[in-house]
């Protein structure tokens, strides 16, 4: 168990749905964030938050020090069906209205440092997963379905990794054609060629519609936030924030 001497005092409500709430919270580290899952031994809906909760929290223990990822917090107890994180200060990508010109270059690095934990984020077509951080550096969110592998490269992970790699550049080549950006316009992203991976195909075709019934009918919760839309408005485009020594190894 960590050590949590001072009670966290709420500050916001951030989301409330059918699988929960997640709260922005103050504790000993600054602003934190909580997420409870639902109550209910035998409530289907509870059950599936507590499974989402554990995957998230296994993540970001494989992932603790890594630039831009959230942290487990001292006031994390490891609890079933709560998780405490620290919270990182930016606009999710669909909202920010300045972004350096290299952003998606810089992802591309974050995602293959994911990877090189053993780490596939696997929910990289929401752009609300998806921060520009404060410093103009990406930074990724909602861990619920992480999937956390051997160090021994499997067929499973390698089609999870090049799913997260072809998300990544299909939000390069998407804000390149639409927000006029003219650096990294064509096929120079980590994802560049790759197609959607015949389990891809299968979710796209059967399972996220079967999904999207389950949620909206039974489960009574949907999508809040979605993409940028087309006709913008689109973000100014700023100076590159360029590669850093270490720009990826442990931050304080």
């Amino acid at each position: 168990m960590r050590d949590a001497t001072r009670p966290l005092e709420l500050v916001a409500t951030l989301k409330r749905d059918v699988f929960g709430v997640v709260e922005l919270v103050r504790g000993e580290e600054g602003l934190l964030v909580r997420r409870r899952a639902r109550a209910g031994a035998f409530d289907p809906r509870a059950v599936l938050a507590r499974l989402l909760l554990a995957r998230e929290r296994a993540a970001l223990a494989r992932l603790d020090g890594l630039a831009g990822v959230p942290r487990l917090s001292r006031h994390d107890r490891g609890r079933a069906d709560e998780l405490v994180r620290t919270h990182l200060a930016g606009a999710p990508l669909q909202r920010a209205m300045r972004i350096p010109r290299d952003y998606f270059d810089r992802l591309d690095e974050m995602v293959v440092a994911l990877h090189a934990r053993g780490v596939c984020h696997n929910d990289l077509h929401k752009e609300p997963n998806i921060l520009v951080g404060d410093d103009g550096r990406p930074a990724l969110l909602d861990f619920q379905l992480a999937s956390v592998h051997s160090e021994k490269r499997t067929r499973t992970f390698d089609v999870r990794a090049g799913e997260d790699l072809r998300h990544a550049e299909k939000h390069r080549r998407r804000y390149a054609r639409f927000g006029g950006l003219e650096h990294g316009v064509g096929p120079n992203g980590a994802g560049a060629g790759r197609r959607r991976s015949a389990l891809a195909r299968v979710w796209r075709h059967l399972g996220k519609p079967a999904w999207d019934w389950l949620r909206g009918s039974l489960l009574r919760t949907r999508e809040l936030e979605g993409g940028r839309p087309d006709a913008g408005p689109w973000p100014a485009w700023t100076d590159a924030v360029g590669r850093r020594t270490g720009d990826l190894a442990d931050r304080p």
